[in-house]
């Protein structure tokens, strides 16, 4: 009879060990979260750090490394409380959550919830599941059959890992023509994050900043590998079992992402102020005031502006890879007059362009500078062309002599592009920078201080919150948002990987994440212009930059129809801002990200593992691109559940599929029975309008949501001055109660107005406010059109199916609104 080789192996594994453990003596010790392990000449570490969260760390040589800050924010834990018991074969270490099992034989790991149920183990039919093979940490898991992967970053090729092999590190694919190299979605690495989440109810965090390897399935389906190109086996377990649960442990460890000022929720436009390269003569400040203007005038809200690499001149040394820091002549005479012109219309904010390696101009000299004073990174024993920046000492001489100058003539932020240079082929120069060990240990982390350091300097300077603009990152880059996802040409081919590249990001802790709206590269199709854009609005930040001369992704570009559906989901977005920033707050507050995948909200839903063309927009706003060049309908999957169709507030069941019309102007969108969707009154800019009057968009049904305020722009909300209003939907067979609670917290609100926009069939019996009843208003009101409404009072719109209730609150007052 013919034994498998499996077996064999096994057979081999097992006797290896018999033969070890006969020698090797395994030793355990203790210390508060710390417990150390050695058997034979490995040793290892576990630490508790919650119930739910387990570092694992094997040593190489017997070092164990110390701790970086970049991507971990949090080492020192409180105290777990936990216990260890020994039998002959193995250590239990006992939480409230967790059952952890240690072999005294081999060190491998297994990990039971707490009704003893198999969440995660190593892989046993090998001789060690943790190595190092020639100083490379690898680590081998058992593949649990049923269990699938989401994560890893911004991965534009799939949704689910499950049998994919997985590699990590920061860049773009390389080679010529572009469409094999640079816009290959397979090579796409803009944002890895070396980091997932299991079906199984779990994620595991590599904390590794060297290039990784994730073998999840490929090779074997019953196991699952992960490896690094060098550094140390370091990683955490977490356990949720929710997703949810999964990401909240994450962020607390990696750090989750500030809130950004209020009108950071609003539109972010990007220019070449007419002249993109090869048009670069074209380049003038009047374009850039002209186009600001447009926007106003046209009615087409705007709170952010960026002026790509074309305002200044391309460096002497580094050509378009080097930033000259150089106002562009003759384009630019006054750029501080540019600024003031900007600000007096009302943008919030507006900023540069800038690239990591900084470079002579035809005045300045910023690259000898650096150079002279030892602040830029070595390179082949000389001095390099990038600043430094994980020197605090570089960073501050970079501030103040490149940065801050152009900070007083009225720039708030940078763009900072191009952090994948640092030991690569830079985009536009061939030219690799440092080499070496020690790049390939900080080529991950480049990004992440290169983002820190201005997202740092522009916060204290104008003395609000940060604001960087990024495209490239690793763990830990949700502290310095927001981050975009590349340079992708307006084709059709590129829409469907950008959507899925932000539904993976979310998954990753990575929730303030934007793309071009309409593609980067060439003039798009008006019609994919227009669904891109409609994808953009309902995106965690909505941003419109192109660089084809002269379209530039401007709407009027692109003709009437793109023009107006354009400006009516710019309208929409701004109106859904209270919904965003709240959803913004969360995140902050448990790492939930803006951008929900549909596995995020329903893991035990088979359906929803490879959905890479519909997601949540916040908790309840289930949003649905069209991504297929004249589509009349596309198929929709609604979870378990009762949805609203947000347009026409007809009413369906879930937990199946759905064929839906689209046509051109409507992106199919739905909202779950019981949502609440907290609206503001049009405005051009953020801080048009105050927020007196607060539109609750209801959907009947059984749900609730927390409506958060602050003052939008300062750092307070970090020491409790916000305000949040709990509001609840009821619904019984007779009745619906809206319940808004008084706000809580330190910000204090003035009294407001809320008008309920509840979606209902037919018209209520009656309606009553604190159990007084009110009468139905004599004259038809709508709140399309800003039409103000006296408190108490309510009309039902018998065509839409809509009823309008007002109330005005006093700050420690409640309201019950029960609608018969």
């Amino acid at each position: 009879m013919k034994l498998s080789r499996l077996f064999i192996s096994a057979i081999i594994v097992l006797l290896s060990n018999i033969l070890s453990s006969a020698n090797d003596s395994v030793s355990i010790s203790k210390q508060g979260n710390l417990i150390e392990i050695a058997l034979g000449n490995d040793s290892y570490r576990l630490e508790i750090c919650t119930p739910g969260m387990v570092r694992i760390r094997m040593s190489n040589n017997g070092v164990f490394e110390d701790g970086e800050n970049l991507m971990v924010q949090k080492y020192i834990w409180p105290e777990v409380d936990y216990r260890i018991n020994e039998t002959d074969n193995a250590y239990h270490i006992e939480t409230e959550l967790l059952n952890i099992i240690v072999s005294k034989q081999d060190l491998k790991l297994e990990f039971l919830d707490r009704h003893g149920r198999l969440i995660h183990k190593d892989f046993t039919a090998i001789d060690k599941s943790m190595s190092y093979n020639d100083n490379k940490p690898e680590c081998a898991k058992e593949l649990i059959p049923g269990e699938h992967f989401f994560g890893f970053g911004e991965r534009m090729d799939f949704i689910d890992q499950l049998g994919k092999k997985v590699v990590l590190d920061v860049g773009r694919g390389i080679g010529r023509p572009h469409e094999v190299g640079a816009y290959n979605i397979l090579e796409a690495n803009y944002s890895p994050v070396p980091f997932f989440m299991s079906t199984n109810g779990y994620g595991i965090f590599f904390h590794n900043s060297f290039k990784t390897t994730w073998d999840m399935g490929y090779s074997a389906s019953g196991q699952y590998k992960f490896m690094a190109e060098g550094g140390e086996l370091d990683y955490y377990f977490i356990f949720g079992p929710a997703f949810t649960d999964i990401l909240e442990q994450y962020t607390t460890l990696t750090g989750t992402s500030p809130l950004l000022p209020r009108f950071a929720m609003g539109l972010h436009v990007g220019t070449y102020s007419g002249g993109t390269w090869g048009y670069e003569h074209l380049t003038s400040q009047l374009y850039v005031i002209q186009l600001a203007r447009k926007f106003r005038e046209l009615g087409i809200p705007v709170d952010i502006l960026h002026l790509d690499s074309t305002w200044r001149i391309f460096g002497k040394i580094n050509g378009k890879g080097g930033t000259s820091f150089e106002w562009r002549q003759p384009g630019f005479p006054d750029p501080k007059a540019m600024f003031d012109s900007l600000y007096a219309m009302n943008y919030n904010m507006v900023g540069l362009h800038i690239r990591p390696r900084i470079d002579n101009g035809n005045v300045n000299n910023y690259l000898d500078q650096a150079r002279e004073l030892g602040y830029t990174y070595p390179e082949n024993g000389k001095p390099g062309d990038f600043l430094n920046y994980f020197d605090s000492t570089s960073v501050d001489w970079w501030w103040q002599n490149c940065l801050k100058p152009i900070a007083d003539l009225g720039c708030m932020f940078v763009k900072t592009d191009e952090g994948s240079a640092f030991g690569r082929i830079g985009n536009e120069i061939e030219k690799k920078g440092p080499q070496g060990d020690e790049i390939q240990r900080l080529h991950n982390l480049f990004p992440i201080a290169y983002a820190k350091a201005p997202f740092e300097k522009f916060a204290e300077n104008n003395n609000l919150r940060g604001l960087n603009h990024t495209r490239e990152g690793y763990a830990g880059i949700q502290r310095y948002p927001f981050i975009f996802a590349g340079d992708w040409p307006s084709e059709w081919q590129y829409f469907l990987p950008v959507i899925r590249a932000g539904i993976n990001i979310s998954m990753s802790g990575i929730g303030a994440w934007t793309h071009c709206m309409g593609g980067f590269e060439h003039v798009a199709d008006p019609e994919l212009y227009i669904r891109w854009c409609q994808f953009g609005m309902f995106s965690p930040i909505a941003m419109l930059f192109g660089m084809e001369h002269p379209n530039y992704k401007e709407p009027w570009s692109y003709g009437d129809e793109a023009l107006d559906i354009f400006t009516q989901y710019d309208k929409l977005r701004y109106s859904l801002i209270p919904y965003i920033y709240s959803a913004y707050y969360q995140m902050h507050q448990t790492g939930l990200p803006v951008m929900q995948a549909m596995v995020l909200q329903y893991p035990n839903d088979p359906n929803t593992y490879t959905i890479d063309d519909q997601y949540f927009f916040g908790n309840d706003l289930l949003v649905c691109p069209v991504t297929v060049k004249s589509a009349k309908t596309r198929t929709i999957y609604l979870p378990y559940g009762e949805w609203y169709d947000y347009w026409t507030g007809g009413k369906t069941g879930g937990a199946r599929y759905l064929n839906v019309t689209t046509p051109i102007e409507k992106i199919p969108v739905y909202v779950r029975a019981g949502a609440i969707i907290p609206m503001q009154p049009d405005m051009n800019y953020i801080g048009e309008k105050d927020l007196s009057t607060i539109i609750l968009d209801i959907f009947p049904g059984d749900g609730s949501f927390t409506l958060y305020d602050d003052d939008g722009v300062s750092h307070d909300y970090l020491n409790g001055k916000y305000a949040l209003t709990n509001i609840t939907n009821k619904i019984t067979d007779n009745s619906l109660t809206i319940t808004i609670d008084y706000p809580t917290g330190d910000y204090a609100l003035p009294e407001r107005n809320y008008i309920l926009k509840i979606r209902l069939l037919n018209q209520p019996k009656s309606v009553s406010i604190n159990n007084k009843s009110i009468e139905p208003s004599a004259a038809a009101l709508s709140v399309e059109n800003n039409q103000p409404m006296k408190p108490n009072n309510w009309w039902y719109n018998e065509k839409e199916k809509i009823l309008l209730v007002s109330c005005k609150q006093t700050p420690k007052e409640k309201i019950m609104i029960v609608v018969e």
